[in-house]
């Protein structure tokens, strides 16, 4: 029941407002970025990571945490060095340090942080990774899209502007 819901999620926040601490255990990922100032995400008993709803979505520490909290797109990659990772045979900047040069590590992209455009003859090549539309399907909010590399790596995109199938 829709209603019921709501009204739970109104009297939590009620409380916690009045300064009751509350423990929610919920696998509803809006739930849990909505109300929560503290997050512990688990895995078979085992805490994965701890942090503000916020740190936790944008700074998994694992494939499983980032895969949990929200859709991803999770690649191999390489760190070339602190600031450095390569990927889709790309060296892109980034804000990771520490874990030392030619490391094998997994880079996790949201589909919201892809953009995705058209290549217009005559105009300058200022996109960083190429592909061809393989699906996109309305969401309601946004579209998802999936894309196929040049070089075969299989990325989702979220965008509010759709792409067709086929289109490069």
């Amino acid at each position: 029941d829709v209603g019921a819901h709501a009204e739970i999620i109104r009297l939590i926040e009620t409380l916690c407002a009045d300064g009751l601490a509350l423990l929610v255990i919920s696998s509803e990922l809006p739930e849990i970025l909505n109300m929560s100032d503290r997050v512990v995400v688990m895995r078979e008993g085992k805490i994965q990571q701890i942090g503000t709803p916020t740190d936790v979505y944008n700074e998994p520490q694992n494939c499983f945490v980032a895969d949990f909290i929200g859709e991803s797109n999770i690649l191999d990659a390489t760190m070339v060095k602190d600031g450095v990772v390569n990927f889709c045979e790309k060296d892109f900047e980034c804000v990771d340090k520490g874990f030392g040069e030619d490391q094998e590590v997994d880079v996790v992209i949201r589909p919201e942080d892809l953009y995705i455009g058209t290549l217009q003859e005559g105009k300058e090549d200022n996109w960083q990774l190429h592909g061809e539309v393989q699906s996109c399907i309305f969401k309601g909010v946004h579209y998802e899209m999936t894309v196929l590399t040049d070089n075969g790596y299989e990325l989702m995109i979220q965008d509010y502007h759709a792409f067709e199938p086929g289109t490069n």
